[in-house]
């Protein structure tokens, strides 16, 4: 099943803060043999976010949603978010149970409004300060405060998402080659490459040099450890192959 991330947040869009989520996500999800299929950063925008959320789960992919689920008027992640599955926003009962728990008399009338989640959530722990985040279907909602969202994506991740954890990850190979006017030049193997190993991604990465490097290609395979093996000897055999090229290995199997 992908993954997906959405970043919430009028504030990372015009540079006033700078985001965090993705790198983090991507560790998460690395350490658990997982990996990040999109990323999106989203304006503090009802429709915008509820036409993000509905092609997600219109694909039947993961959402790591992070940011807007505050009480603030410019969180609109929760509105947005029963907006794109259909159902009105309810008050979660054991959500608001555990905000005036943490509040007192300074929970209402404010803070409560958190608890106000799409119908039929479940909650999502924040060991912070116990303010939940929601799920719904295979879309995951956190807040946009890193000390907050990441244990929580932590326990989406162990916990409703644990299927997914890959026991041995992909296996990533990487070169450079030097010589080639182009990636026009290289352009029939790769397609031979992906042709052969289907389960196998290839990258090109051109550069146009610079001080400390002439001009190269930087080619990688990632994939399943057998395939991405297969196809990283075959690529190095197809180099050896072209005498004009010049082959930098920067990770071998």
């Amino acid at each position: 099943m992908l993954i997906n991330l959405f970043v919430v947040g009028d504030e990372i869009l015009s540079g006033r803060r700078q985001d965090r989520h993705l790198a983090k996500v991507i560790e998460l999800l690395a350490a658990r043999g997982m990996e990040l299929f999109g990323a999106e950063f989203l304006p503090d925008h009802e429709a915008r976010i509820a036409e993000s959320i509905a092609r997600v789960r219109a694909r039947d992919e993961v959402l790591l949603c992070c940011g807007g689920i505050g009480a603030t008027p410019d969180d609109l992640t929760r509105q947005a978010a029963a907006r794109a599955f259909g159902v009105p926003l309810a008050r979660h009962g054991e959500a608001e149970a555990l905000i005036v728990a943490q509040y007192g008399e300074r929970a209402r009338p404010h803070r409560v409004r958190m608890a106000d989640f799409p119908a039929g959530s479940g909650l999502i722990p924040n060991p912070v300060n116990r303010v939940p985040g929601f799920f719904l279907g295979h879309c995951y909602f956190v807040p946009g405060f890193p000390e907050m969202a990441w244990p929580m994506l932590e326990w989406v991740l162990d916990g409703p998402l644990a299927g997914l954890h890959r026991p041995q990850p992909p296996a990533q190979y990487a070169l450079r080659v030097y010589g080639a006017a182009g990636e026009g030049d290289l352009l029939p193997m790769m397609e031979q490459l992906l042709r052969e190993f289907p389960e196998v991604k290839l990258s090109s990465l051109p550069f146009r040099g610079d001080a400390a490097r002439p001009p190269h290609i930087e080619l990688g395979v990632k994939g399943p450890p057998p395939a991405a093996t297969a196809a990283w000897h075959w690529l190095r055999a197809r180099l050896a192959h072209m005498p004009e090229l010049r082959v930098e290995v920067l990770r071998a199997p």
